[in-house]
């Protein structure tokens, strides 16, 4: 069984995460999702999310498409490489966190997980920071709670 991981915030669910998934999917069969914890999104993005991290995992973890999701390490973020043994690892089309470390972390941890950049899907339209300026959150959340 080919295990997929992919990882993320997740903040705002919307169609284009779901392609994100559904991609991932395509390249196993049991597709774990990493959420980020709120400190860690924070780090990353500079500022809070708009969604508390368990209101996100709750909303990833009703995708039916995803077999499991939790979330990930504060202490360490690549520890999950090493706790789920993903063969694929997936990154979206724009994902940069914790992407220039990725190879050396898989090496360290002695993984060969094989890493695969998806592409967008409508990132026009259907992006996290482009939807909250739109002010649609509360609307494509809802779809998905």
């Amino acid at each position: 069984m080919r295990k997929v991981m992919v990882f993320g915030t997740f903040d705002v669910l919307h169609p284009g995460h779901l392609f994100l998934f559904e991609q991932a999917k395509q390249h196993g069969h049991f597709l774990i999702v990493i959420v980020a914890h709120d400190k860690t999104a924070h780090k990353v993005k500079g500022h809070k999310t708009t969604f508390n991290e368990q209101k996100r995992l709750n909303a990833v973890l009703s995708v039916p498409v995803v077999d499991f999701a939790t979330l990930g390490h504060l202490d360490d973020v690549y520890k999950v490489l090493e706790e789920y043994c993903p063969d694929v690892v997936c990154l979206g089309y724009d994902q940069q966190a914790f992407t220039d470390r990725l190879v050396t972390e898989l090496k360290k941890r002695r993984l060969q997980s094989r890493i695969i950049r998806l592409p967008a899907y409508k990132p026009e339209k259907f992006k996290s920071s482009l939807l909250k300026k739109e002010g649609v959150v509360k609307s494509v959340v809802t779809i998905f709670s």
